[in-house]
């Protein structure tokens, strides 16, 4: 009877120790979960301009400052809207926070000062003529025959002549983004420059080429608003950018409105829908797949494309001040003296790397849970024997399993009794002698 109820015991034991080894296990792995997992984000529609959040805060580039180059390729009276469309530009990305001497302009003629403008100083991109575009907070770096192919591809690449000023350099550096926007008269891969010289896509291709090995770009945003565009981008194959033109192959790229007291036109249609666009939404709250999105055929009535294989973040994860905008982040290094107080203060500290990429020993390999990467040290340090919820229970179930054992032995040494001591007992009472 005895040892059948040890043998249960020792059943019911090893069963709940297989219990807590497979609940061990899968809070162990649970735990991994947990930290692998990042958090979910609630992610606002970024439409709604009631909301107190901001596109910005959700999807922030890594560069630190925004650079402008603007062009204008064309000179003649008759190619009064190309300088518009630039001037345009001009006025969009200073309203939204890059400042002058981040800004490149080059102007391929002064429209403001020619004798067949009945505005003298003044430039308009529309007819209704409430907005002059040239005014006097304007500061043009490049102008009339300076504008050629030779100066822009020396402003891209930064190979300048010593006595060039710095306000005509575009001072760049790894952090920085930078918006082109080129406008004029072109053809199949290429732009016409003063009418007399023309830009290839394989100049420009080679320029950014430069560019990228010399660290002079983070990203680049190339917008181009010209007869077949999307054939200067055809052969570009450095990283990080980002190209969109008014027109495809064969197409043309058309203006949007005349001036009749002017008698030319004024503007083109893409850049057109882009000015309004910025001065229909809070810039600091829509993204690029949003302004690209407007461009529809009817409005332009040719197809603008763009080139994204280059770039390496999702369009509608880029806010579009993130070209257009000013930025007010910033890389701070500690100086020497700094880190010489620091080095004293700390001797017995290991100083951080500058290196902030985290890779894997040689002796570890990642490991996939569920299609999770994680380290093989994390599976570690989530053993079972570090586990307290395990550790206590376990200690908790010894110890019962002992109680029982226990009692058990004293169940059978003195609260079961054998019937052969019960008759014994009975005759000794019978043999004690009666008393009177």
């Amino acid at each position: 009877m005895i040892k059948s109820n040890q043998n249960i015991f020792f059943i019911v034991f090893i069963y709940m120790f297989l219990i807590l080894y497979i609940s061990s296990i899968e809070s162990a792995i649970s735990g991994v979960k947990a930290q692998e997992l990042p958090p979910k984000t609630t992610i606002h529609n970024i439409n709604n301009s009631k909301g107190n959040y901001n596109v910005e805060h959700f999807f922030r580039g890594e560069h630190t400052n925004n650079w402008a180059l603007l062009v204008c390729t064309s000179r003649f009276w008759f190619n009064y809207r190309h300088i518009a469309n630039v001037l345009g530009f001009y006025r969009t990305v200073k309203k939204l926070g890059i400042p002058d001497s981040q800004i490149i302009l080059m102007l391929a003629d002064d429209m403001a000062c020619n004798p067949r403008n009945s505005y003298a100083g003044s430039i308009f991109n529309n007819e209704n003529h409430k907005l002059n575009l040239y005014g006097d907070n304007i500061e043009v770096d490049y102008r009339g025959y300076e504008v050629n192919v030779e100066n822009f591809i020396r402003v891209l690449t930064g190979r300048h002549d010593p006595e060039v000023a710095r306000s005509k350099r575009l001072l760049t550096d790894d952090k920085s983004n930078i918006l082109i926007f080129l406008t004029g008269h072109g053809g199949d891969e290429f732009l016409k420059f003063q009418d007399n010289e023309e830009i290839s896509s394989h100049d420009l291709a080679d320029a950014f080429k430069q560019m990228w090995e010399k660290k002079r770009y983070h990203e680049i945003l190339f917008m181009v608003d010209t007869c077949q565009a999307n054939t200067l981008y055809t052969r570009f194959n450095s990283p990080n950018i980002l190209a969109i033109g008014s027109s495809k192959y064969g197409e043309n790229s058309y203006s949007h409105h005349s001036d009749p007291e002017l008698g030319v036109a004024v503007i083109d249609r893409f850049t057109y829908y882009t000015l309004e666009f910025f001065e229909n939404v809070d810039p600091h709250n829509v993204t690029l797949q949003q302004l690209f999105n407007t461009y529809s055929p009817q409005k332009l009535q040719s197809h603008s494309e763009y080139r994204t294989d280059l770039f390496n973040r999702p369009l509608d994860k880029v806010p579009v001040t993130d070209f257009f905008g000013s930025v007010m982040r910033a890389d701070i290094t500690p100086s020497m003296d700094q880190q010489q107080q620091k080095q004293q203060q700390e001797p017995n500290k290991i100083q951080p790397t500058k290196s902030k990429t985290i890779s894997f020993k040689p002796t570890e390999k990642p490991t996939k849970i569920n299609n999770i990467d994680i380290k093989n040290t994390d599976i570690a340090d989530k053993n079972l024997f570090s586990n307290s919820n395990f550790i206590l229970s376990s200690i908790i179930f010894i110890g019962v399993f002992a109680f029982l054992a226990w009692s058990s032995e004293f169940a059978k040494s003195y609260l079961v009794f054998n019937p052969n001591d019960i008759l014994d007992s009975k005759n000794k009472e019978n043999q004690k002698p009666k008393t009177k």
